[in-house]
């Protein structure tokens, strides 16, 4: 198998970071073929032409959507490509998107509340990528949930409106200070505050202020056993990208294992094991992967359920 990743340019520390964690999982390193991208869609390409010409039967990356579609350009489908990138719009070049996408995490939450009660969600919009397609997906689920949603755009420390009835709960689909403001704004008014994976903070601060918080995010267990791991054998503190490489060269040393390292062996096992959430391969391109449903504490996130692959 071929790994594409930037090992030089602006995003080469990552890079070096992520095929560490690759490296990881695969414990003979001479079946993993690293290639440099460049952090570009044309040195992806490049990596990608490469890798078809080494007759590689699996590449994984590259990291970012510009430079997966140039990567699958040039595989045109002869072997999968299971991409970084949580751009779904990467699916129409042939490449997997595996990373986590504001699907999977705001599909994971909105379900759980659901099944606790809640009928009526206020989801604030932060003006960031994800934040914008965490909303577009949460106002798509309002049929198949039964749950009423009602979309606002609001800049970090703005109020909340006031007017009409009072949702049951407040979507935060962004992160950093925007979801804080909210968080603070909504204690000691009974509404209940959701967060995608984007509101994970670990700061005691951020923690005090989203204390109560249902968040869908990776299990952080599972996700402590492999940092501890990476600080141990490599040094230094993992971050997510790390955490799916290291799952994408374990998704390929299982297929190899049983000699299906192929789009079929893909497509044909019903769940992979993951850090970031057990996950299932789907014929358009994406994925469907669970996510642990969190509930912040000033002491840290406590799992309280596990969301069924979205």
């Amino acid at each position: 198998m071929a790994l594409l990743l930037p090992l030089t340019g602006e995003r080469a520390a990552l890079g070096l970071s992520m095929s560490r964690a690759a490296a990881l999982a695969e414990s003979d390193g001479k079946l993993m073929q690293l290639l440099d991208t460049g952090g570009t869609a044309e040195g992806a390409a490049r990596a990608a032409a490469e890798a078809m010409k080494r007759r590689v039967a699996m590449v994984l990356g590259p990291l970012s959507a510009e430079e997966a579609r140039g990567a699958a350009g040039v595989v045109a489908g002869k072997v999968p490509v299971i991409a970084f990138t949580n751009d779904m719009s990467v699916a129409a070049s042939g490449a997997y998107v595996f990373g986590l996408t504001p699907r999977q995490s705001t599909s994971a939450v909105l379900r759980y509340a659901r099944s606790r009660g809640i009928k009526s969600v206020l989801a604030i919009g932060d003006g960031t990528p994800w934040s914008a397609a965490a909303v577009e997906v949460a106002q798509a689920l309002q049929g198949e949930l039964g749950i009423d949603v009602r979309a606002i755009t609001i800049a970090a420390g703005q109020p909340l409106p006031s007017a009409g009835e009072p949702p049951d709960a407040v979507l935060a689909t962004g992160g950093g200070d925007a979801v804080l403001a909210a968080a603070r704004n909504l204690k000691e008014t009974g509404i209940q505050l959701l967060g995608t994976v984007q509101a994970l903070d670990n700061r005691p601060s951020a923690l005090e202020a989203l204390e109560g918080a249902w968040i869908a995010a990776p299990d952080p267990k599972s996700f402590g056993t492999f940092s501890s791991e990476f600080e141990t054998k490599v040094g230094g503190s993992p971050g997510a990208l790390a955490a799916l490489a290291y799952d994408a060269a374990g998704i390929a040393k299982a297929l190899r294992a049983n000699h299906q390292l192929d789009r079929a062996g893909l497509l044909g096992t019903e769940s992979f094991p993951c850090v970031t959430g057990a996950v299932r391969f789907r014929t358009d391109g994406s994925c469907a992967r669970e996510l642990a449903i969190l509930v912040a504490r000033r002491s840290g996130y406590e799992s309280v359920a596990t969301s069924r692959g979205a």
